[in-house]
């Protein structure tokens, strides 16, 4: 098993390599441990899949059962693991920072911050989101290791809309010495490219919204890391709608012919 300043520099190198990597984002540590069976580089939580994992929406579990399920996550995978943090579970820049060297604590190689709030369903004010950045930042650097800070403009993704404003918000957290940035629901390999153009660390995009696109064409027009957000959760949960559909309405249990293999995942699980 690797020490997780080894797996930071694991991560690190990917953003750097010259060339493109998913980092598929499962919702359990049996999906975690499967995608690295098959060859994944690194994960990624999700907050929306790890909160369904407990009946609720996103947003609804608290801090310290993230921080529990990081530490089990860390310590479950050989491979780095970045994590979907949110706000920081703070308003201000002191409890994001604080918050940011529990989540490094538990083991993993990376982690988001968002302005979003999602208690009062706002995008935090310019300022204030800066101030949170560069607070994490500061806590990262006192880490000894690279762990990789990602933060992320939500504008597109909640308002559906300023394009400008999220370039500007991106632009500012480099400087103030983000890793990674992100901004979540960029729609179209043109878009993509009109932020990427504006910035120079490295880019994470979220495929789902760019439909047909594949990892190359991301590549191209300015993406470094693709991930996937929630789509891995709701496209396993799609064949338990149906098996249960077709249970209820039929009371049959055709499903059973499209089951995966329990050996095979057994076997890439262990």
């Amino acid at each position: 098993m690797q020490t997780q300043t080894r797996k930071c520099e694991v991560f690190r190198a990917l953003h750097h390599s010259g060339e493109a990597f998913i980092v598929p984002n499962p919702c359990d540590i049996g999906t975690a441990k499967l995608l690295q069976g098959l060859g994944f580089k690194a994960l990624a939580t999700t907050s929306v899949g790890f909160a369904y994992t407990h009946g609720l929406a996103d947003g609804g579990v608290t801090l310290d059962v993230v921080l529990a399920f990081c530490t089990e996550l860390a310590k479950s995978t050989a491979i780095p693991v970045a994590v979907d943090f949110e706000n920081g579970f703070a308003d201000t820049p002191a409890g994001v920072a604080s918050n940011i060297a529990r989540l490094a604590a538990t083991g993993v190689a990376g982690g988001s911050i968002e302005d979003f709030d999602g208690a009062t369903g706002k995008i935090y004010d310019f300022n204030q989101a800066v101030e949170r950045v560069q607070a994490a930042v500061e806590a990262v650097r006192k880490l000894g290791m690279p762990f990789m800070l990602t933060a992320r403009a939500e504008n597109l993704f909640r308002n559906g809309g300023d394009v400008e404003d999220t370039i500007k918000r991106l632009q500012a957290y480099e400087t103030a010495g983000a890793d990674v940035l992100y901004a979540p629901a960029i729609r179209s390999l043109s878009q993509l490219r009109q932020v990427t153009a504006e910035l120079r660390a490295p880019f994470n995009v979220l495929a789902p919204f760019i439909k047909g696109a594949s990892v190359a064409e991301l590549h191209t027009h300015g993406a470094t890391r693709v991930s996937l957000g929630g789509a891995l959760t709701w496209h396993a949960v799609s064949p338990v709608l149906r098996a249960a559909r077709e249970m209820l309405t039929q009371g049959t249990f055709g499903w059973t012919d499209d089951m995966a293999a329990k050996q095979e995942v057994m076997k890439l699980i262990s």
